[in-house]
């Protein structure tokens, strides 16, 4: 696997070393000492499926509040998305920042995403398919998010919006949730 990190700490493309020939290509998705070596989790507790009907499906910002905050592995395994992921690290010097990258099931990339951060895609196509893994378990109370349509956050969804769930509608936008997300995203070292 090639690891490139992102802008923001932590955060990583993987792109597959692909061992190919006449039959196709063979490629890792997942190792634990290429994550280890890179610094990132291995613990994987649930592998998920989201599969989308429409292009333009928006679903997001997610995340889990510490102790139970999770790292993801997203992939796009049938159509495509655009991804987008924001740091919501206090401490970090890209708090709030974020980075979008496009996920096809052409191209085979995957998106790490680390603790601590909050999530989203947009289909790009119908009939899109995401796989992710995720380092915690649901934890009903420990889930969060944030509007996916916030302008503070500025997210830039290059399609209309043609579907979003009604819990992520939802969602509040940073001027009301920041006080919130910054406290409990804040990790203090014991």
């Amino acid at each position: 696997m090639v690891f490139e990190e992102t802008r923001l700490k932590g955060a990583f493309m993987v792109s597959l070393e692909r061992r190919e020939d006449d039959r196709g290509f063979f490629a890792r998705a997942f190792c634990q000492q290429e994550f280890s070596a890179h610094g990132l989790e291995t613990a994987i507790a649930q592998a998920n499926i989201g599969h989308s009907q429409l292009k333009g499906t928006l679903r997001g910002m997610h995340f889990q509040f510490p102790p139970h905050a999770e790292a993801k592995l997203m992939r796009a395994t049938r159509g495509a998305v655009r991804d987008i992921i924001v740091d919501l690290r206090p401490e970090s010097s890209t708090y709030l920042q974020h980075v979008a990258v496009t996920l096809s099931a052409h191209e085979h990339q995957a998106l790490y995403v680390p603790k601590r951060f909050a999530h989203g895609y947009q289909t790009l196509e119908d009939e899109t398919e995401i796989c992710y893994h995720a380092s915690e378990f649901f934890r009903p109370g420990s889930d969060g998010g944030l509007s996916p349509l916030d302008p503070r956050l500025g997210l830039d969804w290059p399609l209309p919006v043609v579907a979003l769930s009604a819990k992520d509608a939802s969602w509040t936008h940073l001027d009301q949730a920041e006080a919130e997300v910054r406290r409990r995203m804040t990790v203090r070292e014991s």
